[in-house]
């Protein structure tokens, strides 16, 4: 058993900026909170740079649980490239409040949850991930210590409790028919054990998981996190912890589930028709653009199962699922740093944006419009190559409902477009410069990783 901490230093790097931060927090004055910024910054550089370099390597099990292939590299660098986005969102709002060094640790202590939720090979290092990337999200969502966020702290801690029990027993159920808890192990043990009960198993498990990837029916929390927590936790909770969530889903059906036990794709199919189509219908009358942002993610959540209802049954669903998680984190933390930098949650705030910043509207039209699947954008590039995987998987009605469902969201998305280049402008308002420039960069990044897809699945 290969054993070398080297082979984590990503998540050390994560670590380390997390203990020193809280460390250096507690002795600094309020005025000087923001050194634990800089100390997260650096941390999540270091990890961006260690996992960039450790993708090189050939894939290889570390610590008996920890899986080094592409789905954990591709999860290691979204993921922190993702938090890194939401520290610098961060870094107006939370300037002078008396918990900011709380808020950075906690981010980077969800962020190093998400990760190991999409590196686990074995079911009880999952149960641990899935803790560690939940708790500071409980806290997060009630940071601002007012009525709302206290409601959505209670909710999305209930429902995770809930859910997460489950879960454990799920767990409990797959230790007892595969007689053990690594995924190696369940893969050759399964065969054996009664499909129904595997089943059950599965189910169990999948509430968990469900939960942290905010999909049907485990998706109640998302609507009122979104809306109630701070602008930049919910930017973080709608977008980071599904990485993880989708990763550990592909890699539970492709390492732990036998070929041929239940009916695993049919499962998630109807899940994932469920969730895209509810994320749609509830989105359509929204007039709060986070409540439309968070049923939007609901519904991205959907199209994302595609590719997991799909693993085993063609080669296309691991890079498919990749790629869209990868253009959906930069999408939805883009659209986010738009509603942070306008400050108004309210559809007609938004009223001739164009007037008051060009590239901000602009940016606007490149996420929303990403988020539908427009060219040239990065989504564009991961809906084709879900919809490729639900043919190639012979489930061409799945691929169907999914591109019903793309057409039909462009109706609650030209809702927040169509005001920004037409509506009346609200000069007397500032905007966030960072996060304006943050947005530039997400649209930007959007762009350029659509446009250049071919290079980085042929890097892939």
């Amino acid at each position: 058993m290969r054993e070398n901490p080297a082979d984590l230093l990503p998540e050390l790097f994560i670590l380390g900026a997390a203990v020193i931060g809280l460390l250096t927090g507690s002795f600094l004055p309020r005025t000087r909170q923001w050194v634990v910024a800089a100390l997260s910054v650096l941390g999540l550089v270091a990890g961006l740079v260690a996992a960039t370099l450790a993708a090189r390597r050939a894939d290889l099990m570390t610590f008996d649980a920890f899986m080094l292939d592409p789905i954990t590299h591709v999860t290691r660098i979204v993921v922190l490239a993702a938090t890194l986005l939401v520290i610098v969102l961060a870094l107006g709002p939370m300037r002078g409040h008396r918990r900011e060094s709380e808020f950075y640790v906690l981010i980077l202590m969800a962020a190093l949850g998400t990760i190991m939720l999409g590196a686990a090979s074995d079911l009880l290092v999952l149960v641990a991930a899935y803790l560690l990337a939940s708790i500071p999200g409980y806290a997060l969502a009630g940071f601002g210590k007012d009525a709302p966020g206290t409601e959505a702290a209670l909710k999305y801690y209930l429902v995770g409790a809930f859910l997460g029990i489950l879960m454990l027993a799920g767990v409990t159920l797959l230790y007892g028919l595969g007689r053990g808890t690594s995924y190696e192990s369940l893969r050759a043990e399964l065969v054996a054990a009664p499909d129904g009960a595997v089943m059950v198993g599965v189910v169990l498990l999948l509430a968990g998981l469900l939960f942290k990837a905010g999909a049907v029916p485990a998706h109640f929390w998302v609507p009122d996190v979104t809306e109630g927590a701070p602008p930049v936790v919910a930017a973080f909770v709608t977008t980071v912890p599904k990485i993880g969530a989708f990763a550990a889903l592909y890699r539970f059906a492709a390492e732990a589930l036998p070929p041929g036990v239940g009916d695993w794709p049919l499962l998630i199919a109807v899940i994932a028709t469920a969730t895209m189509t509810l994320g749609n219908l509830a989105a359509f009358r929204q007039d709060n653009v986070r409540r439309l942002l968070a049923y939007s993610t609901v519904s991205q959540a959907g199209y994302l199962l595609v590719p997991v209802a799909m693993t085993g049954r063609t080669d296309l669903a691991e890079p498919a699922l990749l790629f869209y998680l990868a253009a959906y984190a930069i999408t939805n933390i883009g659209a986010f740093a738009i509603v942070i930098a306008v400050g108004r949650d309210n559809l007609g705030a938004y009223g001739a944006l164009i007037r008051r910043s060009r590239l901000l509207a602009v940016s606007l039209v490149i996420c929303l419009l990403g988020l539908v699947g427009t060219p040239p954008t990065a989504v564009f590039v991961g809906k084709l190559l879900l919809f490729g995987a639900a043919l190639d998987g012979d489930y061409a009605w799945l691929a169907a409902v999914a591109a019903v469902n793309s057409v039909a969201s462009v109706f609650y998305y030209l809702r927040w477009i169509v005001p920004a280049f037409a509506g009346d402008s609200d000069r007397d308002e500032s905007l966030d410069r960072t996060a304006q420039w943050t947005a530039y960069l997400a649209a930007a990044i959007s762009l350029a990783l659509g446009i250049g897809s071919g290079v980085a699945l042929s890097i892939g």
